[in-house]
């Protein structure tokens, strides 16, 4: 145990609020997502600071009868912490100003500083195709799914899928690999859930078709890699074809877990929208 006490890295306890004001098209459930990511975001930023502000998402707001549009300078990327797991349950406000759905979050949770111990690995979602010319985030109704991978170190990766339930899907390691890690060598590329580009047995592959029959989804990619080996969630057999499942809450204490014990441990998460 003292090696593990020794360089754990300390968390601290952060909270933020964020104010958004969703556009017309947007859901209620997608504002208040959003509304959350920035909440996070916010209070990584009060803490921890930012490593340079870049305008990526514009934000309505409304004074004295007049609408304005400004830029929100903050993404996972820019923050100089990370979100580990949240404490309690985040709180909304839901109100309309001159017909704008408007969110305050204010939400809190346990998080560190980034350092440079975390391996900088690359991370693709692919849409019909296995070449790098197939990067997508929009997916409709049929479309295969692929996720390009490749790492500067030899280690252990894991994906996994959130949809809007939310429930967590283990895509890979695959359901038949009874190790329940996915190793990778140090700078091959690889093309998951795709049997002619199979490193290991084609028969352990997985093959993903996004499906969707009514409004389109919102989903989440969580991939996660460490140069130290680490086991897949405990998750159980899934219906109708789908993949091994658990429960988010089960997968968010399983990852912030991992993430306590293993200060090299990234996370990219990747948006993806299937339609029908």
């Amino acid at each position: 145990m003292f090696p593990l006490m020794a360089f754990a890295q300390k968390t601290k306890k952060v909270c933020g609020e964020y104010i958004y004001y969703a556009p017309s098209t947007q859901s209620l459930e997608d504002a208040k997502y959003t509304a959350l990511e920035r909440a996070k975001l916010q209070a990584l930023a009060d803490e921890f600071g930012t490593v340079i502000t870049q305008s990526n998402s514009t934000v309505m707001t409304m004074e004295n009868g007049k609408t304005d549009s400004r830029f929100f300078s903050l993404s996972g990327s820019e923050v100089k912490g990370e979100w580990i797991e949240n404490v309690g349950e985040p709180e909304y406000e839901i109100t309309f100003e001159q017909n704008m759905l408007v969110i305050k979050c204010a939400v809190c949770g346990r998080a560190r500083e980034i350092q440079n111990s975390t391996v900088d690995f690359t991370a693709k979602i692919l849409r019909n195709g296995t070449e790098g010319k197939f990067v997508s985030s929009e997916f409709h109704d049929g479309d295969n799914m692929y996720l390009y991978f490749q790492s500067p170190v030899d280690g252990y990766v894991a994906a996994y899928l959130i949809d809007e339930s939310p429930t967590a899907f283990c895509l890979l390691p695959y359901q038949a690999d009874s190790d329940g890690q996915q190793f990778v060598k140090h700078g091959e590329p690889y093309v998951f859930f795709a049997p002619e580009k199979a490193k290991e047995e084609m028969n352990l592959v997985d093959q993903y078709t996004l499906t969707c029959s009514g409004a389109a989804e919102n989903d989440q990619i969580y991939v996660i890699f460490s140069p130290l080996p680490f086991t897949k969630a405990v998750d159980n057999a899934g219906g109708n074809l789908l993949p091994r499942q658990l429960t988010y809450r089960e997968f968010t204490e399983w990852l912030a877990n991992c993430r306590k014990k293993d200060n090299r441990m990234g996370v990219k998460v990747i948006h993806i929208t299937v339609r029908p």
